[in-house]
């Protein structure tokens, strides 16, 4: 089955040079090092072994679930994938029914313990045993002899592929689980030998951390992760209704006021744009100019300006500018992002002066 999924390419040395790619070129594998060698001089080639051995892993794993798929449930494998953390193969059925990938994970582990070996043939391409054997036919640049991978009375393959000598060397394989595919195709996923280690590690160290946050066993963390988003949700539309109210009384307060002026500036740790707005248009800004800023003091936030139109529109891009900011504007609002509130206060006096202007053109 030379899927046209390639599996990925070894890493390692050559003569203490890092090799970063091998490509396939017709019988040759093209290897890229990340800096020139002498031509013709002796070197000693260092293969990445471990990772290597992963990709023994996965791909013999591959084919061993590929051959059971079929003889069991008649899937057929359409492509599969080497992942870097797991890896899916592609099976020619819309679904698959309960149970089966459970059978077929304790069928493909009986194997595993059963210690069966794993060879390599190399037929020329008019032998006829080259016919009996399972393929998607070969890449258009193939040249020298066929190989076939043979697991004894399981699987006889085409694939040029690296793999393990004896299926014990799978170690074990785990079935995480399939999930939707292509038009009609379900994809499996698995991992097989250290990855199911490293898996089982990474989730016991997860576990770990999340027993001290949550302060409860593994078996609780749902639960009580599904408590928390549900407080978080509870909490957080009852922070909005406090902070309407609170914007409504902030404005009632400022207009009660006998000695209110016609300038109004505002800044809250809390709030969005609908807390600043309901200020604005409680206060109401025909002849009152309204500067509202919520979020980090130092930091980024929201910022609001309102007030007589020909004035906003005046000063709106130059407070957006101190802030740091981007804003739009429209019928005496001009509001946005301010990444920066560092000069607010300047924000402030160069508005504290356009309202005064205001005043002074009233009497």
């Amino acid at each position: 089955m030379s899927f046209h999924h390639p599996q990925p390419d070894d890493h390692g040395t050559v003569g203490g040079v890092p090799v970063l790619r091998v490509v396939r070129q017709g019988p040759e594998a093209v290897h890229f090092i990340s800096s020139a060698l002498e031509e013709g001089q002796e070197v000693h080639i260092k293969l990445d072994w471990e990772r290597r051995f992963d990709h023994m892993q996965q791909h013999s794993g591959q084919h061993l679930i590929t051959a059971l798929a079929e003889t069991m449930f008649g899937y057929k494998t359409t492509s599969w994938e080497l992942g870097r953390q797991r890896s899916s193969i592609e099976l020619d059925t819309a679904s698959v029914k309960p149970g089966e990938m459970d059978a077929l994970e304790a069928a493909v582990n009986e194997k595993i313990r059963a210690h069966i070996p794993v060879t390599v043939k190399l037929l020329s391409i008019d032998d006829p045993a080259v016919e009996k054997v399972r393929s998607r036919g070969l890449p258009d640049d193939h040249a020298g002899p066929i190989r076939i991978i043979d697991i004894e009375g399981v699987d006889a393959n085409m694939c040029c592929g690296t793999h393990v000598s004896n299926l014990s060397h799978l170690q074990i394989i785990k079935i995480l689980g399939t999930e939707k595919g292509k038009k009609n195709k379900t994809n499996l996923i698995f991992i097989a030998g250290n990855r199911v280690l490293k898996y089982a590690e990474k989730s016991y160290n997860i576990e770990k951390s999340l027993t001290v946050l949550l302060k409860t066993g593994a078996d609780e963390h749902v639960d009580a992760v599904d408590k928390i988003q549900k407080t978080v949700k509870r909490l957080q539309k009852s922070n909005l209704t406090i902070l309407r109210d609170m914007a409504v009384l902030i404005a009632q307060n400022f207009k009660n006021k006998t000695d209110r002026g016609n300038f109004f500036s505002l800044h809250n740790k809390d709030g969005d744009n609908e807390f600043m707005n309901i200020i604005a248009n409680e206060i109401g800004f025909q002849d009152t100019v309204i500067f509202l800023t919520v979020g980090e003091e130092k930091g980024a936030g929201l910022f609001l300006l309102a007030g007589p139109e020909n004035i906003v529109t005046e000063v709106g891009p130059r407070v957006s500018e101190l802030l740091q900011g981007k804003g739009a504007g429209k019928a005496g609002r001009y509001q946005g992002k301010a990444n920066s509130l560092v000069k607010r206060a300047e924000a402030e006096s160069l508005l504290r002066e356009h309202s005064s202007k205001l005043t002074a053109g009233e009497e």
